[in-house]
């Protein structure tokens, strides 16, 4: 399955595959996170349960703060 993950093009040899599921491939262990699944906000409880599909576009942002 190829996707674009973050602006770029990504492929994984299952699919289709939970956004959970990539971000336990990818190492994304962040607690503070915005995903968005083809430009919709996916919340949190909904990761494990919310296909990723060829050709989707997936956006895993990782918040900073700071002062």
């Amino acid at each position: 399955m190829t996707i674009t993950l973050n602006n770029r093009k990504v492929k994984f040899r299952n699919g289709p595959m939970t956004i959970a599921a990539i971000m336990e491939e990818k190492s994304y262990h962040f607690k503070m996170l915005i995903v968005k699944l083809n430009g919709s906000i996916i919340a949190k409880e909904a990761f494990s349960s919310t296909p990723v599909k060829e050709g989707d576009r997936l956006d895993i942002i990782h918040l900073i703060s700071g002062g």
